[in-house]
């Protein structure tokens, strides 16, 4: 090559230089972990999850999770690589009881937990227990509840509606919880009173299915994949469902740690758009029946159900693909305990429900079709 085609060609090369540098400075950069900075929030489909940057340093966060079905979002989004897209990596850690639990979430030892409605839950937090309720985590689907009421089978031909469940033997699992609350609302809907059944606790599911099948008792409040159990084995038959009289009932929550939402802002934004991911996929699965048997997979990988062809028949828990509440009906159970005189403190519900993190997700992330 003669020297006046170098000389020519330098200044382009410089040319083509700057402009890289100019679109390398432009492009959507990992971001750091902790508190959010100016353009972390930045949206590019360049990015390995097609909307926020990865971390910069990879980020542990530690979820209270016992395999339980309503945890789908987590083990979907952990298995697919929605958390990895974000740099994020997921430990569960086990408690034997929320009593554990709770103080764990509230310390920051713990990031992310599910927690049920009940008047201990409310009473930790009403005494100083510091901990946010940010998403669902469990409802009954209409028409397919997955916690609703069975009956003996050979009882059909005596009890055909609520109202004749009156005088007999009702198994539910506690008392001043959510279970309890889907009962009363129940006696409500079938206008009888306490005093017009038997109460019978259980606090065991698997009693509950033996119980029926031996006659000790008449009804009881189940959940799957027992119910689904008992129906294949003869042993009971569902009876109506729990969205007849609450057809919005909030069962379980996704609880954050204060700690993890306000101090850690890129990492717990990134956790909940995975999470939501995560729980698009389950409906995908669930009710659009789109890609079933890979997260039938993941469900029996990570939950005591391992038959597949059970996943298939079970009705499965509800989870809200924007991660929507029926903060309402929370509100209501909290009434109901403190009516029983279960409750000790007062409770405020504008502090200790914090929406504000999934509702920046879907924003980023965009609302469920």
């Amino acid at each position: 090559m003669g020297k006046f085609k170098i000389l020519f060609l330098i200044p382009l090369f410089l040319f083509a230089l700057a402009v890289s540098g100019c679109s390398s400075d432009n492009a959507e950069e990992p971001v750091d972990s902790g508190e959010s900075s100016e353009n972390s929030n930045a949206v590019s489909e360049e990015n390995p999850s097609g909307d926020l940057a990865p971390l910069k340093e990879t980020a542990t966060v530690v979820i209270a999770e016992d395999g339980s079905a309503s945890g789908a979002g987590f083990y979907i989004a952990k298995e697919k690589g929605y958390f990895e897209d974000y740099n994020i990596e997921v430990e569960f850690a086990k408690f034997a009881n929320s009593d554990d639990m709770l103080p764990a979430l509230a310390a920051g030892e713990v990031d992310i937990a599910g927690g049920i409605s009940s008047a201990s839950f409310f009473n930790a937090i009403a005494q100083g227990i510091n901990v946010k309720i940010i998403a669902d985590k469990g409802h009954n689907i209409e028409g397919s509840s997955y916690f609703t009421f069975v009956i003996g089978k050979d009882s059909q031909d005596e009890i055909k509606e609520y109202s004749d469940l009156k005088g007999k033997k009702i198994a539910v699992s506690t008392e001043n919880a959510v279970d309890d609350y889907i009962f009363h609302k129940m006696l409500e809907h079938a206008g009888l009173t306490e005093d017009d059944v038997e109460f019978v606790l259980m606090p065991d599911f698997g009693n509950m299915l033996a119980a029926i099948g031996n006659g000790s008792i008449d009804a009881a409040l189940q959940i799957e994949p027992l119910i689904t159990q008992g129906v294949e084995e003869d042993i009971h038959v569902r009876f109506g469902d729990a969205t007849d009289f609450a057809p919005k009932a909030q069962i379980a929550m996704v609880l954050g740690s204060p700690k993890f939402i306000n101090e850690e802002k890129d990492v717990s934004l990134r956790f909940m758009a995975a999470y939501l991911k995560g729980v698009r996929d389950y409906n995908d699965a669930f009710i659009k029946g789109e890609g079933k048997d890979e997260v039938i997979k993941i469900m029996t990988e990570h939950t005591a159900l391992k038959d597949p062809k059970l996943w298939e028949n079970v009705s499965v828990t509800g989870l809200n693909p924007n991660g929507e509440m029926f903060v309402d009906d929370i509100k209501s159970q909290y009434k109901m305990y403190q009516e029983n005189g279960a409750i000790r403190g007062e409770l405020d519900f504008d502090k200790a429900v914090d929406t504000s993190l999934t509702e920046k997700a879907v924003e980023i992330i965009g609302e469920y079709e």
